[in-house]
């Protein structure tokens, strides 16, 4: 076990939210291993420390599981960015993030950055069927700023190395957000129909959310939060379709928001310099030698 002295401290934390089996895990295993892995089910909640460049990004993989709803508000607490995710064949994923998620952000960041991600594009989507192959390494930020999700794969996927992991709560960043104690009042969502198994075993399923109902449910979750659309970045720019499968959209997701939570970095990097530190180690070697008996 490494010493905690040693351990990179997260400079800005980034968490995936969504129900079960809309593959957040999977997600978070492309990006971060390069690779798809059929996951099993997450248990509490997992913690990925992401270097990018000369910043370190913690990010929170959870559980959708109902049983264990109740820890989704501990790990977006002080949340600088928050990853909702659905299966773009399942309606009902969809649904579930206004209806049981969102309520769980009032513990992230005043200025949290918020994404919608519909996963699973592989099956409704015949070019996100093709596999992006691994391209090296990306150790840093991109040269530009992202400009939102793409059409087709990222130019050159790329992943720096994951430095820990760790099962369950950590403590996480302080909470320096605001708490919102009225709950969602979420829309009626029409009842649809469960997926079709695929004809043939590889016809494209039906598409069950299209990027027009994705952005109806990212301007209400702004207007949940009390921010105004016309200052908020765009649904165009927020909202992504991505498959953990072949790697589509996945750098392009994460290289977005890595960007836009620059701000976030650097403002708290400011405020650690300007705030008194204590050196532990420091403080128990002078108590030290002041217990001396002569």
């Amino acid at each position: 076990m490494p010493e905690i002295s040693k351990m990179k401290k997260p400079d800005v934390k980034v968490v995936i939210l969504g129900d079960m089996n809309v593959g957040k895990t999977s997600l978070l295993h492309r990006y971060t291993e390069r690779k798809f892995r059929d996951a099993i089910s997450t248990i509490g909640g997992a913690f990925y420390l992401k270097q990018w460049g000369p910043y370190n990004i913690s990010i929170w993989d959870t559980a959708g599981r109902e049983q264990f709803h109740g820890l989704g508000s501990m790990y977006c607490r002080g949340a600088a960015a928050i990853i909702l995710t659905y299966d773009v064949t399942n309606w009902q994923s969809l649904a579930e993030l206004e209806e049981r998620f969102l309520s769980l952000t009032d513990t992230a960041n005043h200025d949290c950055i918020y994404a919608i991600v519909g996963n699973k594009a592989d099956l409704t989507d015949p070019q996100a069927q093709r596999t992006v192959a691994p391209d090296g390494p990306a150790d840093g930020p991109a040269d530009g700023p992202a400009d939102g999700p793409a059409d087709g794969p990222a130019d050159g996927p790329g992943e720096g190395p994951v430095d820990g992991l760790a099962d369950g709560p950590t403590g996480g960043p302080a909470d320096d957000g605001e708490r919102r104690t009225e709950p969602p009042v979420p829309v009626p969502v029409p009842a649809r129909p469960p997926p079709p198994a695929s004809p043939g075993g590889g016809s494209p399923l039906p598409k069950q959310v299209g990027r027009d109902e994705a952005a109806a449910l990212y301007g209400r979750i702004l207007r949940y939060k009390g921010l105004e659309e016309k200052s908020s970045l765009p649904a165009d720019r927020m909202c992504f379709e991505t498959s953990a499968k072949t790697g589509y959209n996945v750098d392009v997701l994460f290289e977005t928001l890595f960007e836009l939570v620059l701000p976030s970095i650097l403002r708290k990097r400011n405020e650690n310099q300007q705030s008194p530190t204590v050196d532990l180690e420091d403080y128990r070697e002078a108590s030290g030698k002041r217990r001396g008996c002569c």
